[in-house]
């Protein structure tokens, strides 16, 4: 990908006497001057046709970014049972979409992953868990030790068990295992799609765990029954989870191509082997949460499944964690891309990096194995970069090794100067200020006669940073892609990405007022 290059950018920019000017005229503004600039412009707007929304846009939306609020926790709930008993379809039936992977092949879920749900009115966590395997080896005993932990940090607990198949040595073993952590207990008996099959439920009293209770997880057949079932166990607040804290840990999202080292990466920050690291590509395929302390601050990362293709072309468990990776996107507030510098950069890199954009969150680049790198190859990405990530400039970039861990301190200080950018807000006085000095120094070209002003702007939100500019008329894109342009390089938006939008509106209607002379209504765009 290319950066565009227009009239706007050729004749407007690159001008350092003139960015010297306005940053000089900016660093001396008067604040209250600024304001009651501002004030009188937001008043002319009145002449202009105005809706119910941009009324809303123009009251003092009054964000603040880090409010010292807390909520108590909402409840948690574990689904476990043995490999391919069908925990994975059960929670996306409750949840009502399909967000767990769902395979029919045993240990497709590895790890332990989280997902807010709701029924009636009451809302909780539901934890996805790997198959649990009493003597499990290897990579399945990483898998069961993390089952364990879900149901060491559970309020309650959902034993999922293969009604058509029956009790087996394994659900056994389960039950043994439940029955040392001491929490309250729902027996899924899954796989009864009819009522012919229920009697096949009633072997499973046999656990001593309680009524099973007959779901399909396929048709959700006795979901309800069974979530009505959960609502009279499940406490108002979590006795086990951390209440959210809202000005807490910032939440990191690692994405990128399959075996680029996100897994490794979470490893060596947390210091300890928290992600499923397989050398085979797409190991891990759901989101796993890590709290890691960096430089005294914590953070909590999100290591996401890779993303292998585009989504048409994908298949099975890789098509649902391609879907996840978005998932865990809106979840986080900044995303670290990391990019194989060993190999040249992709059309699939830069497809990921615009999901992050797309996304509206922070950005961080992180090229990984740049201890490995020679001269030439050094010579190329160089080149690569310059080409194929022009238009992601403004992200601070980390150089830096997941295996080894060098210079992954400095991951600190790109998050926080991203999340600052990301949580920014302009005073509605200097964004005024600022936009009245490029438009006199620029004006919009004429069009058909006519030439648009900008006769308001105020940032409506932040988290990304968006702005709303009143017009009147349609400003050419190369204009708003000049104005916004201008606007990161004078306020320092490095590694947020930022959105500029207009309403363009028409002057009042005297006839419509009571006045008489003009007619014409507004224009809603």
């Amino acid at each position: 990908m290319t950066p565009m290059h227009d009239e706007y950018e050729e004749k407007y920019l690159g001008n350092e006497g003139e960015d010297d000017r306005l940053a000089a005229y900016m660093a001396e503004l008067d604040e209250d001057d600024a304001e009651q600039r501002a004030e009188s412009l937001r008043a002319g707007l009145e002449d202009y046709e105005l809706d119910e929304e941009d009324r809303e846009l123009l009251l003092d939306w009054g964000f603040e970014t880090g409010a010292e609020r807390t909520a108590e926790p909402d409840p948690v709930v574990a689904v476990v049972g043995r490999p391919n008993v069908g925990k994975s379809t059960i929670i996306n039936r409750i949840l009502g979409r399909r967000e767990a992977v769902v395979e029919d092949k045993p240990g497709v879920t590895r790890d332990r992953v989280f997902y807010p749900a709701e029924w009636n009115d009451k809302t909780f966590t539901l934890v996805d868990t790997g198959g649990w395997e009493s003597d499990a080896k290897g990579i399945n005993a990483q898998v069961a030790a993390q089952a364990e932990l879900a149901v060491a940090h559970a309020d309650v607990v959902i034993l999922v068990v293969d009604a058509l198949v029956g009790i087996t040595a394994m659900d056994e073993a389960i039950v043994q295992m439940l029955r040392r952590v001491r929490k309250p207990l729902l027996l899924a008996a899954n796989k009864i799609d009819d009522a012919y099959q229920e009697p096949e439920a009633a072997a499973l009293w046999g656990l001593g765990m309680g009524e099973p209770h007959p779901v399909s997880g396929v048709h959700g057949r006795g979901i309800a029954d069974m979530l009505d079932e959960l609502l009279k166990v499940m406490p108002e607040h979590s006795q086990y989870a951390e209440p959210e804290q809202y000005d807490g840990p910032r939440r990191v999202a690692l994405i990128g191509r399959p075996n680029t080292g996100k897994s490794s990466l979470l490893n060596k920050l947390a210091g300890e082997d928290r992600a499923v690291v397989n050398d085979l590509a797409g190991t891990t395929r759901d989101p796993v949460d890590e709290l890691v302390e960096l430089g005294g601050l914590p953070f909590r990362f999100v290591d996401t499944a890779g993303i292998r293709r585009r989504q048409h072309m994908a298949k099975g468990a890789e098509f649902y964690a391609s879907l996840r990776t978005q998932t865990a996107l809106e979840r986080s507030e900044v995303a670290v891309v990391l990019l194989d510098v060993s190999e040249p950069l992709s059309e699939q890199d830069v497809r990921i990096l615009q999901l992050a954009i797309e996304s509206g969150r922070a950005l961080v680049l992180a090229f990984n194995k740049w201890d490995t790198l020679d001269e030439d190859r050094r010579y190329e990405l160089e080149r690569e970069i310059d080409r194929d990530l022009a238009h992601v400039a403004w992200a601070p970039r980390v150089n830096l090794s997941a295996k080894t861990g060098w210079h992954k301190d400095k991951l600190v200080p790109a998050l926080l100067r991203s999340l600052e950018s990301w949580d920014s807000r302009i005073p509605t006085g200097r964004l005024n200020a600022f936009l009245g000095e490029i438009v006199a120094a620029h004006p919009h070209p004429v069009r058909g006669g006519k030439q648009p002003r900008i006769l308001f702007g105020t940032q409506v939100s932040s988290r990304p940073p968006k702005f709303v500019l009143f017009t009147t008329g349609f400003l050419d894109p190369g204009y708003r892609r000049f104005i916004t342009r201008r606007l990161r390089e004078t306020f320092d938006f490095e590694g947020t990405p930022i959105e500029v939008t207009m309403r363009v509106r028409e002057r009042r209607s005297l006839t419509r007022e009571g006045g008489g002379g003009r007619g014409g209504a507004a224009k809603r765009r």
